[in-house]
Formats: C-alpha cells, structure tokens, sequence
C-alpha cells in the first residue's frame, strides 16, 4: 500500500484517474473479480474486490491493475509498483484503522467515516458489492462509531477543512471571518464541510461555484450565492479567501488569476482541497497571494494524544480480530451444509428402502423419527469442531478431513481481496477533496484475501 510518505499526490492523481468508473469496468472486464468497492478521498485511493476463491487472487490483482493502467494512461508497470498488496486480516485491520481515523493526516478526523459508507453505499447502488464487501465495510463502520464513542479522539472535531481554515487563520491580517468574502469551488461532500465550518466561524459571505452548474441547487439548503461563468471573475477579485473542493478538470491558472485580481489591493488566500488541484499551483508565486495545499494540511496537522490514540488502537485491533474470527467461522459454512446434505441423503436412502418393504406404516414412521433423531445428534460435534477450526484457522484441515473420510468435496470460499491504490479522482458530486484516505496520502494496492 503507497502513502503520503512514499508516493507524491502528483501521481496519486494520475492513478486515481477514472476511478469513478473503476469497480464496474473490472467486474465487466475479468471474472477474477467478483466484487468491488472503491475508498477514494483526497489523498486515498483504495479498492476492496473479492474473487471467487483464493487462487484467483493473483489474477484479481492484475485485473485491476489494468484496469488503472487503462484509465490513468500509466504504464502497467508503473501502476503495479505503485500497489502494495494485503491479504487476510491485514486488510480488515486496514479499513478499520482506516474508518477510524487512525490513518489519517489529521489523526481522528471525522470525515472518513462517511466517506467509508459512501463509498459502500455507491458499490451497493452499482451493484458492485459482494456479500463479503458488505460485512468488510458494515464492520469497519460500526468500529468507527465504537472509537468515537469510547474515546476522546478527534474530540476537537479536526478534519482537512478545519486545520486549513485554522493555517488561513494565522496567514490572515484580519482573523475575523465575519469579515471575509469566500468562493468555493465545488458541490460535492467537502465543499459541504467547507460551507459548514465556514458558518462556524462567523462567516456568511460566501459564493459557490461548480463547473457542472449544481451551484444553484447546493447554495438553496446551504446557503450562499451560486456563481456561473459570467459572475465568477467578479467574486474572485473581491474575494479575501477562495477554496478548491471540486477536482475538476478545469482549474484556476495563475495567468487567469493575476489579471482577474490586477485592481484588487486585499491579500487572497487560496485553499486548494483537491487532489488534482483546483487552482494552478504557480498561483503561490503572485505577489498578495497565499496557496495552501494538502501537503501544507498534513505537516499542519496536530497530534492526538498518546492515551487516546492506544485506546483507539485496540478498538481497532480487537474488532477486526473479532470479524477475521466470524470470517473464518463462515468460510467452513459450505463444508458443514455439504456434510449434513450428503449425511441426509443416506438417511433419505435408506428410508425408501423402509417404505419399500413396508409401506407408509406407523412403524416406518416411527424408524424415520428414530433415524432422523439419531443423525441430528451425530451431526452436533461435527459442526462445533468445524467452527471451532475455523475460528483457529483449520477450516483447510476440516475440509481435507471430509474428503478423505466421506470422499466429499466442498467447493472452495470467495477470497475477498481488497486492493488499495494511491490517489482517488472522485468526481465533484463525490467529495472531491476526500478522494483517497481522509488524509494521510495515498493508500495503494491493498489486495485482500479471504478465503
């Protein structure tokens, strides 16, 4: 898995192109792919898949990757160096630290737990989903809910947003936000956030602009004013702070903004929020200009304290030992149903043999009973001992014990594999800003094995 800390969001955001689309094309594209659910938030690009057995994990893995490689215009290669890959319990640790806030750039942050149910929410609606992926993401959900409620981290309600407010505090020589003029770029999860906390802070004088032309509708429950084409140029010069939440194609470029700003005398701070940069990066270098990026939010970012960060932790570790457990204690589901279908059909044998010889009597009714009663009782310890070596990660040497006694052969589980990427493009209606983990950098190649 790519992070922060060894990939650049330049890249990141080459990756992450086409990601929108990506669980439907590899569910399309390879039957090494069963199911898919793609985390992408602004500096995190993930991809939980699962595949129809262990074997097919490999392929799984490849599949995605050309996946990528096809969307993002990179080279299969590059993609592949790009993921590093998990499996078994490692990934449901992942995503639950994940959901927690635990892998963050701000340490406890709120807004990636919603990104994790969105995000299973639209796999769901695109039928991407596996039965698998479902229970994955409902338990790392509700392991957030458990660290929020348990301890005190991002007690201070932190996020992306409010750090880069706070950074845009201290730049300020006025740090009245009811005093400031905003634009905000973008309709999406973020931009919401942003126009929250902007209210927060005292500030009402605020624009939104979005090059798909949902401002109009978002500014109606959030309040504001909705700016078009003709409309922004104006807002931009007057305004004290502008920030990026869309990551859309189209962005600020530093020519545009010098001359649109050319008799504007009051300093502009802009917030660029989005992985592939809203405002053109060289807008730094104008005189009366303040840029600030993710990367200016990761080193602001303050840390949790120890106890609470512990505390988060073993939240985190003993729920997703917990769900591995329940994992493996399904994954012998299909072994146990084999067993009582093939022990079931020996009785029902025997039973026509009975009918046979003597009818539909009271007797035969009462050796069917008998019969069924007696395979009831010898069935009860297999199915303990089974979910018993499940649960200890023997399920291989129940399945081997099956076959080789009764000669019945179980069809081997899914393997959910969970493939974490770095860098996400979520569209402007996603939360563009979100589009890979909350905020610690790049997730990549996170490849998930359940079998």
């Amino acid at each position: 898995m790519a992070t922060h800390a060894d990939i650049d969001l330049e890249t990141v955001a080459q990756l992450s192109t086409g990601a929108s689309g990506l669980a439907t094309s590899a569910l399309a594209g390879s039957p090494a792919v069963a199911g898919a659910v793609v985390l992408a938030t602004c500096n995190r690009f993930e991809i939980y898949g699962e595949a129809p057995h262990p074997d097919a994990v490999d392929a799984a893995r490849a599949a995605l990757i050309t996946q990528i490689s096809g969307a993002s215009g990179l080279n299969d290669q590059l993609v592949s160096r790009a993921f590093s890959t998990r499996t078994g319990a490692e990934v449901s640790q992942h995503l639950f630290a994940v959901s927690s806030g635990l892998d963050s750039a701000v340490v406890g942050e709120r807004e990636i737990a919603g990104q994790v149910r969105r995000a299973l929410i639209t796999a769901q609606h695109e039928g991407t989903a596996s039965s698998g992926l479902v229970r994955l993401f409902q338990a790392a959900s509700k392991t957030a809910k458990d660290v929020g409620a348990q301890t005190a981290l991002g007690s201070r309600g932190l996020s992306i947003v409010s750090v880069a407010l706070d950074l845009a505090t201290d730049l300020s020589e006025n740090p009245d936000w009811s005093a400031k003029k905003a634009v905000v770029f973008g309709t999406g999860a973020y931009a919401g956030a942003t126009m929250s906390l902007l209210r927060e802070r005292g500030c009402t004088d605020v624009s939104v602009y979005s090059s798909s032309g949902r401002a109009p509708g978002f500014v109606a429950t959030r309040g504001g004013a909705a700016l078009d084409e003709d409309t922004l140029p104006a807002a931009v010069a007057a305004a004290d702070v502008m920030i990026g939440c869309s990551g859309s194609d189209s962005r600020v470029e530093a020519d545009d903004l010098a001359r649109i700003r050319s008799g504007s005398a009051q300093p502009l701070i802009a917030i660029d929020l989005a992985l592939t940069h809203d405002f053109d990066p060289a807008v730094g270098e104008l005189d009366g200009v303040e840029l600030l990026t993710l990367e200016s939010v990761r080193l602001a970012a303050p840390q949790e304290q120890a106890e609470s960060l512990a505390q988060a932790s073993s939240i985190v570790s003993g729920a997703a030992s917990a769900f591995e457990q329940e994992r493996e204690a399904r994954s012998v589901d299909s072994a146990i149903v084999a067993l009582r279908r093939h022990t079931m059909n020996v009785l029902d044998a025997e039973m026509e043999k009975v009918r046979a010889r003597h009818g539909c009597t009271a007797a035969a009714e009462e050796v069917e009973f008998a019969l069924r009663r007696m395979v009831k009782q010898l069935l009860h310890v297999p199915t303990v001992r089974a979910r018993e070596l499940a649960a200890n990660g023997q399920q291989d040497a129940y399945v081997a014990g099956l076959e080789a006694l009764y000669g019945i052969t179980v069809e081997p589980s899914t393997a959910t594999t969970a493939a974490t990427v770095p860098g996400s493009a979520a569209s402007e209606a996603d939360c563009p800003v979100e589009h890979s983990h909350a905020e610690h950098g790049p997730a990549a190649g996170d490849i998930r094995e359940t079998a």
